[in-house]
C-alpha cells in the first residue's frame, strides 16, 4: 500500500490519477485487490518466520508427532479462502458491469436522463496513426479527440493494419482495436482538461509516435472546434482514407481535419480487412524510422 500511494503522488503514473466515473471506479478496483492480495499473502509470509523461528534446531519447541485432525483448524484453511475468493468474486463481477466498455451501468442513468447528450465516433487504427471520425459532426481528424465536457463518449473501433489497444489512463479503458472486427468503448467527460492517448501494443516500427491528443473542451468551445474542422478543404473519401493508411509515423503528433468524412467509412474499413486488404510495411521504411529513433 506504501507502493501504491507513492505511485499515486507521482504524476508519472497517469493509471493512478483517473478523471471520470470509468477510470475511477477501475482505480479503486485496483486498490481492493492489491488489499485482499495483502490479506491473504501477508500472514502467509508471517507464519513462515515464524514457524522457522519456533521450530528452528535446538528450539526445543513442543510439538505432537501423532497429531492428525483440529476441527478449527480445519475452517480456518478452507473457510477463510472461500469467504475471501467469494467476497472478490461478488465485487468482480459488479466493478465489470459497472464499468463494461460496451454498455457500462455507472454511466446508464446519465445517458438516460439526456439521450442526446451521447457523442458517436468512429476510430480508426492505422500503421501508426489514429483516425477519428464524428459521423453526427461530419468532420474526422488525425491524432486528435476533442470531446464536450459533460458528454458520454462512445467508440466504434476497428484496425486497418494490425490488432492493436487504444488507451487514455486517465480517461478511456484500454481495450483491442483489431482488423476485420468492430470492438467498442464508452467513458464520460466530466471535466475539462487535457491528455495523451496512445497505443499500448507494440505494433512496429512507428509505434512510438502512434499517440494522440484528447481534450474535453466547454461545449461552446467544442461546437467552435467542430466549425474549424468542416471548414477544412480536404475531404475524407475512401479513396484519401487508402492514401492515409499507408504505413507513415506520425512525428511530431501533427494533427489533420477532414470535411464530409464518407457515411460508409468505418463498414468500408472493416469489410476491407475482412476481404485480406492489407497496408504492408516496407523494410525500407522500417530502416528510415529506426534511424530517426536512433538519432533522437
Amino acid at each position: 500500500m506504501l507502493a501504491l500511494a507513492a505511485c499515486a503522488s507521482s504524476g508519472d503514473y497517469l493509471l493512478f490519477h483517473p478523471e471520470n466515473l470509468i477510470a475511477t471506479q477501475e482505480w479503486h478496483a485496483t486498490i481492493v485487490d492489491t488489499v485482499v492480495m495483502m490479506l491473504v499473502i501477508l500472514p502467509v509470509l508471517l507464519v513462515i518466520v515464524w514457524f522457522g523461528w519456533r521450530y528452528r534446531a535446538g528450539a526445543n519447541a513442543k510439538h505432537d508427532p501423532d497429531w492428525s485432525h483440529n476441527t478449527a483448524l480445519e475452517l480456518l484453511v478452507w473457510g477463510v479462502p472461500l469467504l475471501i475468493v467469494g467476497g472478490l468474486g461478488w465485487y468482480t463481477v459488479k466493478t465489470l458491469y459497472a464499468i463494461e466498455p460496451y454498455n457500462p451501468g455507472l454511466l446508464q442513468k446519465q445517458i438516460a436522463a439526456d439521450p442526446q447528450n451521447v457523442l458517436h465516433v468512429d476510430v480508426i487504427a492505422t500503421d501508426w496513426q489514429w483516425i477519428f471520425v464524428y459521423p453526427q459532426q461530419k468532420i474526422a481528424t488525425i491524432d486528435q479527440l476533442v470531446v464536450p465536457q459533460g458528454a458520454v463518449v462512445k467508440f466504434n473501433l476497428t484496425s486497418a493494419s494490425v490488432s492493436n489497444d487504444i488507451y487514455v489512463p486517465q480517461l478511456l479503458p484500454m481495450i483491442a482495436v483489431m482488423p476485420g472486427m468492430r470492438t467498442k468503448d464508452t467513458f464520460d467527460a466530466p471535466k475539462l482538461g487535457q491528455w495523451t492517448g496512445f497505443a499500448a501494443d507494440f505494433s512496429g516500427a512507428g509505434f512510438s509516435w502512434m499517440q494522440f491528443d484528447t481534450k474535453i473542451v466547454s461545449p461552446a468551445d467544442f461546437t467552435a472546434w467542430v466549425q474549424k474542422a468542416a471548414a477544412s478543404p480536404d475531404q475524407l473519401s475512401y479513396a484519401t482514407f487508402q492514401k492515409l493508411a499507408q504505413p507513415h509515423a506520425n512525428i511530431g503528433a501533427k494533427i489533420s481535419y477532414f470535411s464530409n468524412p464518407d457515411p460508409q467509412l468505418f463498414d468500408k474499413v472493416v469489410a476491407a480487412a475482412q476481404a485480406g486488404v492489407v497496408y504492408p510495411v516496407s523494410a525500407a521504411l522500417t530502416k528510415s524510422i529506426a534511424s530517426n529513433e536512433t538519432e533522437k
